[in-house]
C-alpha cells in the first residue's frame, strides 16, 4: 500500500518539523518532555492479531502471560510506525474467542498445543476480558477475532484426521462437518454483535475497526500438495475448497455484516489484498501446519509478511477514522 507508506512518511516529516520548531523555546540545559500521543488505541484480538508463531517474530513480554504477542505482529508494527500519534495498549491473546474479548477471563495456552508442541510454562494464570482495557478515553479500538468462536482450529484438526489415508481424494471433512457450520457461523454473528455493543458502552467515543481474516486457502487448490505439512498436510483438495468457500469466506462476511450494524464500526478487509499469498502460494504470507516440518508448528497463521500487510491496511483505516490525511 504505497499510499499508506507515503502518508506515514509525510506524517513523520510533519512531526519532526514541529519538534524542530519548538526546540528554540526550550532551555539549553533542560531535557525536553516526551510529547504525549494524540490518540489512545487499544488492540484486541486472537492469535491472528497477537502473532503467536515464531514466523511472526519473538515474544517480548517478561514474564510471559501465555498470550504470545510477538514483535512482528501488526499492532507492534503499527506502534513502531505511528507511536508518536497513537498510544497502544495491546491485550490481544492467542486462542481468544469473542467471549474472551467481551466478558470472559481467558486461560492462555501459550505454545502448549499437544500433540504438536509442549509449553514448559503451561498452565498460565487467567487474563481479564480484553474489553476491560478500553474506557471513556479510548479513541480507536482494533479487534480481530471470531475464528476461535467458529472453532477453526478444531475444524482444521478434524480435517487433518479425516483426510489421513484418503490419498487426497474426496471431501471427508465436508461430509462429516458441513451440517454444523451454519450454527457455528450464527454464534459468531450473535457474539460479535454483543461484543461491539459492549465495546461501545465502555468506550462511547471510540472508533472500532473490525479486522477480517486474510486469505488462507487459495482459489486454485491444485497449488496445495497433499501430505505436504508445510502446507495443509493431509487435508484433501476438495476439503480445502469447502473450507475456503463455506467456512472462511462466510466468517469474514459475518464479521463485515456485524460491523455494518454499528455507526462507530468499520470493517478492514485483509482478504482481497492477500489472495496471492495463501499457505500454498510462492511468497506466502501465511504459514501452513508447520513452518518447518517437523519441529516448528504454525497451525496456519500469518507470518511477519502477512502482519506487515495487515499493518498497512489497519494503519490506513486508523488514520482515516481520526481524520489524519
Amino acid at each position: 500500500m504505497a499510499s499508506v507508506r507515503t502518508r506515514l512518511a509525510v506524517l513523520g516529516s510533519a512531526v519532526a518539523l514541529a519538534a524542530c520548531a519548538q526546540a528554540p523555546a526550550q532551555l539549553a540545559n533542560a531535557a525536553p518532555a516526551a510529547a504525549a500521543a494524540s490518540y489512545e488505541w487499544v488492540a484486541l484480538g486472537d492469535s491472528y492479531t497477537a502473532g503467536v508463531i515464531p514466523a511472526a517474530g519473538d515474544t517480548f513480554e517478561v514474564p510471559r502471560d501465555g498470550c504470545e504477542r510477538t514483535d512482528q505482529s501488526y499492532p507492534q508494527v503499527i506502534d513502531r510506525d505511528l507511536g508518536s500519534l497513537f498510544e497502544l495498549t495491546n491485550v490481544s491473546c492467542g486462542a481468544a474467542t469473542i467471549e474472551d474479548v467481551t466478558s470472559r477471563a481467558q486461560e492462555p495456552i501459550g505454545r502448549h498445543l499437544p500433540p504438536f508442541s509442549e509449553d514448559p510454562d503451561h498452565p498460565f494464570p487467567p487474563v481479564p476480558p480484553q474489553s476491560e482495557a478500553v474506557g471513556p478515553g479510548t479513541d480507536v479500538i482494533t479487534v480481530g477475532v471470531g475464528g476461535n468462536t467458529l472453532g477453526f482450529g478444531d475444524i482444521l484438526f478434524q480435517c487433518l484426521q479425516l483426510g489421513s489415508g484418503s490419498g487426497g481424494v474426496g471431501t471427508p471433512c465436508k461430509d462429516e462437518m458441513a451440517g454444523g457450520i451454519p450454527g457455528r457461523l450464527a454464534k459468531v454473528s450473535r457474539d460479535y454483535d454483543q461484543m461491539l455493543t459492549t465495546l461501545h458502552e465502555r468506550a462511547p467515543k471510540a472508533k472500532i475497526l473490525t479486522v477480517g481474516y486474510p486469505t488462507v486457502v487459495p482459489k486454485d487448490t491444485s497449488k496445495c500438495r497433499y501430505n505436504n505439512w508445510e502446507q495443509f498436510g493431509s487435508i484433501t483438495q476438495g476439503d480445502l475448497d469447502w473450507l475456503r468457500q463455506d467456512v472462511l469466506e462466510p466468517l469474514n462476511k459475518a464479521i463485515e455484516k456485524s460491523a455494518g450494524t454499528q455507526d462507530d464500526a468499520r470493517f478492514v478487509n485483509l482478504y482481497d489484498s492477500s489472495q496471492d499469498h495463501s499457505v500454498c502460494d510462492t511468497g506466502k504470507w501465511m504459514e501452513g501446519i508447520f513452518t518447518r516440518f517437523p519441529d516448528q508448528p504454525a497451525l496456519v497463521h500469518p507470518n511477519a509478511r502477512g502482519h506487515r500487510n495487515a499493518a498497512d491496511h489497519v494503519t490506513g483505516a486508523m488514520l482515516d477514522v481520526v481524520g489524519v490525511v
